[in-house]
């Protein structure tokens, strides 16, 4: 109850602000046809601009319909083939899915990271935390394309790389998930990376596997053993819950099957740095020139073609 009342609040708290925002816009535009006023047409002028944003912003947040997309998002990134190439542009994928959830106020913490050995990652699980987080970046699973002229060749030869990202909605304890203690393998093991002579000394990392489904969560995250297990339990049960989410939708792919778009596979997106600079969309076919400023974070063009084109459907 307490989860859908606060889902309740999120739309209409937004819109009856927009509503009241329109009514002062109106009014302020009917004040000016009886009295024109410089000052005032121009603070009118940029209220418009500001209440269109707030709009198509309102209006994407409506094709988020699916029963998780309100929840956070536990976003997990893998290299691809090709080593130290590979594990480099998955960091770059985890900075800039970091950068997008602090352009949108959202908080975020890494659950688990391992370093590549010579630069990049191994693998990493980040907690994306705020409203419709999950719903949001569901847009970004998938397998995601580098092409660049490699800073690690010395021949200054281009290279394709591949990183795969895969989300989970960020599930509380109201979603009931069947997990027995006996189908839980717990390994502990020295944390990796920043943290000072205690993560040198102390096995407080954990590592679950569950027998049954063969899934593997861990986290490094806490100091404590118990922490960083109560961490990975959570992101154990989210997991197995997408897993069943999965199921369910591969019965109903089964049955659709007549209906499905053509698809282009597992791919869904090229980052392009040379010859030229481009980021393109293969699902929605949306292409942006500017890739660093993608890098940087600003998806929302990506994320809203999606929606438009699949809505609560997964491509």
């Amino acid at each position: 109850m307490v989860q859908q009342a606060k889902t309740l609040r999120s739309w209409v708290e937004p819109y009856a602000d927009l509503a009241q925002r329109l009514a002062d816009a109106r009014g302020l535009a009917e004040l000016l046809a009886e009295e024109p006023d410089q000052a005032l047409a121009a603070e009118l002028e940029a209220e418009t601009g500001r209440l269109e944003e707030a709009v198509r912003s309102f209006e994407v947040r409506g094709m988020l319909q699916g029963p998780d997309d309100a929840r956070d998002a536990i976003l997990t990134i893998h290299p691809g083939a090709g080593g130290t190439e590979s594990q480099d542009w998955a960091e770059m994928l985890m900075r800039m899915y970091v950068r997008w959830a602090e352009r949108h106020g959202f908080a975020v913490a890494i659950l688990d990271l391992v370093p590549g050995e010579e630069a990049g990652i191994k693998s990493a699980t980040i907690e994306i935390k705020g409203e419709f987080a999950y719903g949001y970046l569901r847009a970004e699973k998938g397998v995601h394309r580098l092409v660049r002229i490699s800073p690690y060749d010395a021949q200054a030869r281009r290279h394709t790389s591949f990183a795969s990202v895969f989300l989970y909605p960020d599930i509380d304890d109201t979603i009931e998930v069947d997990l027995r203690e006996e189908d839980i393998k717990m390994d502990v093991y020295r944390a990796s990376g920043a943290g000072g002579q205690h993560v040198n000394k102390t096995s407080s990392a954990v590592r679950l596997t569950h027998v049954p489904t063969g899934i593997v969560v861990a986290c490094q995250q806490e100091r404590s053993q118990g922490k960083n297990k109560s961490t990975a339990m959570k992101m154990l049960r989210a997991a197995i819950y997408q897993r069943k989410l999965e199921e369910q939708e591969a019965a109903r792919a089964v049955l659709e099957a007549t209906k499905s778009d053509i698809s282009w596979g597992n791919q869904i997106r090229s980052y392009v740095f040379q010859p030229y600079t481009m980021v393109n969309d293969h699902r929605t076919e949306l292409k942006v020139g500017d890739v660093r400023r993608v890098m940087d974070g600003d998806l929302d063009e990506f994320i809203e073609a999606y929606l438009k084109r699949f809505g609560g459907k997964a491509a």
